[in-house]
């Protein structure tokens, strides 16, 4: 068909915009959505806009805990659909990162599926599934109180929450990061607990300093552990809102396999990688940067955790090979804080004060409007339940004037003025169900307009005193801290990292001097060889920490050589060159490697009891669990790699060892609580091949529980636990028992002692004992601290209870 040309000319509508102006005005507007609606989070609830509303909209779907999983795919089409009018792939990066514990150190998103890791990411939303985690909860609840200001969402048909109640401190627990228009955010996340800590001391003291708050919250708590190396600038990131500190992996230099020695990596710095270490390694030992590893395996599994072994090449010293590791990979790191938030919707640099004092600003008016909304809808109640028992107590009449009335409009009017109701009240009447006309309605009704009378009084004397608000806010903070806070897992260390490349590392520096050392058996098993310089001592450490109650220790040199002293009455001699080293100013055994494993031991009932100076011409005590005792002299020993060092009988096993001189005091302890102490001298030095004499008498069924020697001059503690034969072990702790040794009267060898402890019902025996040089220290089986009594006691007191079960007591430092 032919074009038919319009009657009338289309008017043209040209305006001429400098292209200047109108660049700048857009470059301004594009950066304000960046800054206000995208990268920063609000410093009240810590969250950035889509995280809020993803947050806000699984609760809206009622995706609780305690419910099932939906797919991730349909949580991120109701907010983009609702709420967030941009792309569903950075919806489900927001719900991802939510959802991940490396990341965050309180998850706020629990995700079923592959989420991701710190090596590969997370699969298509299709394929997960999300529901709220608990601690999301702490941050929704009360949004149906008017807690919060809300506001329309793009198109104006739904309403967002413009923040979240928050019911912890979410920004600094969680951190954030982003890139904005001419500014970024990097804040590290905190310890729930640390910082809830510090609000309340805020809420209480609000002129507090720094230096006070910092007593609470002495640095970051990253999810990944590690240990952060310097505190100077996290005290400058916490006063001005800027600083930088290094985040060191948590290794440990331990034996993988015979006298083969490794370091072990259990934790990482923040947001590094396993694989990424792992690559970083085998392209500095290709480079010929990196030089003493012989190998390196990734042995992380869902088991154990994160576990990267890093096989060390006989000869080198792990320690230098370590200050390679922390000078060329990741394994150190650098985090930078930057605390960049939107307060009152400008972007602000912020202390840790002003953080805090935001966040407690912003709870205090959460409680606040919370209150009041409560107080008015308890008070529109109370103004119901008035007018309904004013209706019950002439309820006749009420039917009467309703019965009687034209329409409702006539009714309602008509209650009014008879009774002197409101037309709340009286509309409230007429829309009563006749079930309510009884006298139990009744006592309802007066049970609840005094509940009603009760929670007002409350509310406005909570209102009307600051002391009280502030109160009320402490008091939940606390209930959140109890209810979602965790143990810190990253360490602190006031020290310096390692000191600048060199520029040719040589060979050199990695091998291990041959230089004195002292090495330390802890009760559990574990050594560490405490390298120490020219007339340097041992120092005890700064905190204890799990496995360092000593067992035995020895001096020695690197390269020289040691015996072992074990169950079976062996004696394995061995080079400590290959063991875990610390330096002398710091003990922790946690550190060892278990010395089994180091000496190939492989009968899982054979243990390490002592350490032998082979060198030594004084005497080493053995005593047995049937009651010998013999002592040998170490440098009469034939020198072979294996040795028996006493002729066991059938059933028989070594308890203890340790060095005993003529003038000390040889102890046994047995399972009946009877204690025998002796000189030494009574008992002669014999050859490796004697069987030893007897040491203490035993009575029917008992068996020695601790054999040791101590210098009779030093402050000897006693202690002792109690337990019953028959319980499951690790389940009752049983009772301790701290008594002075000088309470015990020596007897003669081969006799059956003292009482060491007196049984109450339902104990028959004693679990642990040992007798040393003040003070002792205990540890439990599964190497945490225990305590034990401070007061020493009788020597055949019973005992007092005690926390928890304690597997072994030794010296708490060399």
């Amino acid at each position: 068909m032919p074009r038919t040309e319009s009657a009338e000319p289309v008017e043209e509508r040209i305006q001429d915009i400098d292209l200047s102006t109108e660049m700048q005005g857009s470059f301004l507007e594009y950066a304000y959505s960046v800054i206000y609606s995208r990268a920063l989070p609000d410093a009240r609830d810590g969250l950035k806009p889509v995280q809020r509303r993803i947050l806000y909209q699984m609760a809206e779907m009622g995706l609780r805990p305690e419910r099932g999983h939906v797919k991730s795919a349909r949580v991120v089409g109701e907010v983009m659909g609702k709420l967030h009018p941009h792309g569903d792939s950075a919806i489900y990066d927001a719900l991802v990162r939510l959802s991940q514990d490396f990341a965050l150190r309180v998850p706020l998103v629990d995700g079923h599926g592959n989420f991701g890791s710190l090596d590969d990411g997370p699969a298509a939303s299709r394929y997960t599934e999300a529901r709220l985690a608990p601690a999301s909860l702490a941050l929704t609840e009360n949004l149906d109180e008017d807690v919060v200001d809300f506001v329309p969402n793009y198109d104006g048909q739904f309403q967002q929450p413009s923040v979240l109640p928050a019911a912890f401190p979410n920004l600094l627990v969680n951190g954030a990061s982003g890139i904005a228009v001419g500014m970024a955010t990097n804040m590290a996340p905190h310890n729930l607990i640390e910082v809830v800590a510090a609000a309340i001391h805020l809420l209480e003291n609000p002129d507090a300093t720094l230096d006070e708050l910092m007593e609470f919250v002495p640095g970051p708590d990253f999810p990944s552990g590690g240990i952060i190396m310097g505190l100077d600038g996290i005290k400058d990131a916490y006063s001005n809102g800027r600083g930088a500190f290094k985040v060191r992996g948590k290794v440990s230099v331990e034996s993988i396999g015979p006298r083969r020695t490794g370091i072990i990596v259990t934790e990482l710095p923040y947001m590094v990688g396993p694989e990424r270490l792992i690559e970083k390694i085998r392209d500095a030992v290709q480079a010929k940067k990196l030089q003493g590893i012989s190998d390196v395996n990734d042995l992380t599994d869902r088991q154990h955790g994160l576990r990267v072994a890093i096989g060390i090449k006989t000869g080198f010293d792990p320690n230098a090979v370590l200050e390679q590791l922390y000078r060329l990979t990741p394994l150190e790191d650098s985090f930078n804080i930057n605390n960049v938030a939107l307060v009152e919707g400008q972007p602000r640099t912020l202390g840790l004060k002003e953080m805090l004092s935001v966040y407690v600003g912003h709870r205090l008016e959460v409680i606040t409007r919370r209150s009041r909304y409560r107080l008015a809808r308890r008070e529109e109640r109370l103004h119901l339940v008035e007018g309904l028992l004013v209706a019950i107590l002439d309820i006749d009449e009420v039917i009467q004037v309703i019965r009687s009335s034209d329409d409702s409009e006539q009714a309602r009017s008509r209650l009014r003025a008879v009774f002197d109701l409101s037309e709340a009240q009286a509309e409230y009447i007429l829309e009563l169900r006749l079930r309510r006309l009884t006298k139990f309605s009744r006592v309802e009704l007066e049970t609840e307009r005094d509940a009603l009378l009760a929670e007002i009084a409350q509310l406005r004397e909570l209102l009307g005193s600051d002391m009280l608000l502030r109160a009320q806010v402490a008091k939940e903070l606390d209930a959140a801290a109890e209810a979602y806070g965790t143990p810190r897992r990253t360490l602190l260390m006031n020290g310096k990292p390692v000191a600048p490349r060199r520029a040719k590392p040589g060979e050199a520096d990695l091998q291990i001097a041959d230089a004195p050392t002292v090495l330390a058996l802890s009760t559990t098993g574990r050594a560490v060889r405490v390298d120490l310089a020219e007339g340097q001592e041992l120092s005890r450490p700064a905190r204890r920490s799990k496995h360092d109650a000593i067992l035995s220790t020895m001096t020695t040199t690197v390269r020289g050589e040691a015996g072992a002293i074990t169950t079976t009455g062996r004696l394995l001699r061995f080079s400590p060159v290959d063991l875990p080293s610390v330096p002398g100013t710091s003990v922790q055994l946690a550190a060892g490697t278990p010395l089994r494993d180091y000496l190939g031991i492989t009968a899982r009932s054979e243990k390490v009891l002592a350490l032998v100076d082979l060198s030594s011409e004084v005497p080493v005590a053995l005593g047995t669990a049937q009651g010998t005792v013999k002592r040998i002299v170490p440098s009469t020993l034939p020198v072979r790699p294996e040795i028996e060092v006493i002729s066991l009988k059938p059933g028989d096993a070594v308890v203890g060892a340790a060095v005993a001189a003529d003038d000390a005091e040889m102890v046994f302890v047995t399972t009946d609580a009877q204690l025998l102490h002796f000189a030494a001298s009574a008992v002669r030095p014999q050859g490796a091949a004697a069987g030893g004499m007897a040491g203490i008498k035993l009575s029917s069924g008992a068996a020695v529980l601790f054999f040791g020697a101590t210098p009779a001059t030093e402050d000897v503690t006693v202690a002792t636990v109690s337990g019953a034969e028959g319980v499951i072990p690790g389940t009752d702790a049983g009772r301790a028992k701290i008594s002075v040794f000088t309470e015990f009267p020596a007897k003669g060898r081969g006799t059956g002692g003292v009482r060491a402890h007196s049984f109450l019902r339902g104990e028959d025996r004693l679990t642990v004992a040992w007798v040393g040089a003040a003070p002792a220290y205990a540890v439990g089986t599964d190497g945490a601290v225990r305590k034990l009594p401070e007061t020493p006691a009788k020597r055949d007191a019973s005992g007092q209870l005690i926390d928890g079960v304690i597997g072994s007591i030794g010296r708490p430092v060399i």
